[in-house]
């Protein structure tokens, strides 16, 4: 293990402060970098509490000339990249901003961890950004490529071609991880939300739940710390290649919907409301090429992610 320490951006939010996490009990100095812009400094408390000698968080805005110093003064060894905007309809209304955060952002990582002679990126990326799929081309491997169907799926696709030019001309060593609909603790309808977090914030407040369409459509619901892993392993892995992360397995909305009102006594049905434009019908993740190149395989079924999941939003505080 190196002495040099890890950086983490997007370190506050959902998946990043599960990531922090699983670093630092892995005995790793970690950096953990965030605009706080929707990440909660509360999902680090456990981090910080914890591995103060080797924890050091950094609020700043990954466009605004911080991380070149920060890269300067601690030469991280590897940078796990998650800042991004993730918000699809904000793509949509204001293009720009995406860019911005998404391109842009991963410009000035980029520029910094080769100026600092870092070792690798692990680039978060979703499979969402590659389009609606065929029946026939479920589970999606590394082969389809749709186009994009957002600015936010563009600009994903965009930061990943940086990767490859960063890596031609300056020998900076990659692993893009494409990953399907991660769920877990730490998540919540603000800033990463996801219907999991929807469902399970509106449910244990005894709140309606809506449904956008029919209920009939799929995701991959992949547990967080399984995500967690598949990162930890790319640091070390699959040089200058883009592996999808998922389960293969379909779950319908409504399927989710029964699972969790089971699970947590809710007595009410769903309402129906329009299907919102442009959402992808169906979706699975084939992750056989991450299991040869990582020996990454997901291990936690989707009962046990939601007990979880469940028992970490029971419990938090002021909910």
């Amino acid at each position: 293990m190196s002495d040099r320490p890890v950086l983490v951006t997007g370190a506050a939010g959902f998946i990043g402060s599960n990531l922090v996490t699983r670093l630092l009990e892995d005995g790793r100095r970690v950096i953990g970098v965030d605009d706080l812009s929707s990440g909660s400094l509360a999902n680090l408390a456990p981090a910080r509490d914890r591995h103060a000698g080797r924890f050091e968080f950094d609020r700043l805005d990954i466009r605004q000339g911080g991380l070149g110093p920060l890269f300067e003064r601690l030469r991280p060894e590897v940078v796990f990249h998650l800042a991004a905007q993730i918000d699809v309809r904000r793509s949509v209304e204001d293009p720009h901003h995406d860019a911005s955060v998404n391109v842009l952002g991963t410009l000035a990582v980029l520029e910094a961890a080769r100026r600092a002679d870092t070792r690798k990126i692990v680039y978060a990326s979703s499979v969402g950004c590659y389009g609606e799929p065929s029946p026939d081309d479920l589970p999606v491997d590394e082969t389809f490529d749709g186009p994009a169907l957002s600015p936010y799926g563009a600009s994903k696709r965009v930061a990943i071609e940086y990767l490859r030019t960063y890596a031609s001309l300056y020998g900076l060593d990659w692993t893009a991880l494409t990953i399907a609909n991660v769920y877990g603790p730490h998540q919540t309808t603000a800033g990463e939300g996801g219907v999991v977090a929807t469902f399970t914030g509106r449910m244990l407040a005894g709140q309606p739940c809506t449904i956008h369409g029919d209920g009939e459509q799929t995701r991959d619901f992949v547990f967080v710390d399984d995500v967690v892993h598949a990162m930890v392993l790319a640091a070390d892995r699959a040089p200058g290649m883009r592996l999808v992360i998922g389960t293969a397995h379909e779950t319908s909305v409504l399927q989710l919907f029964r699972a969790l009102a089971a699970a947590t006594g809710y007595p009410h049905e769903p309402v129906f409301a329009p299907a919102r434009e442009g959402e992808i019908r169906r979706s699975a993740a084939d992750p056989r090429r991450a299991a040869r190149e990582l020996g990454w395989k997901p291990w936690t079924s989707i009962e046990e992610g939601l007990a979880a999941t469940l028992a970490w939003a029971a419990g938090r505080p002021g909910r």
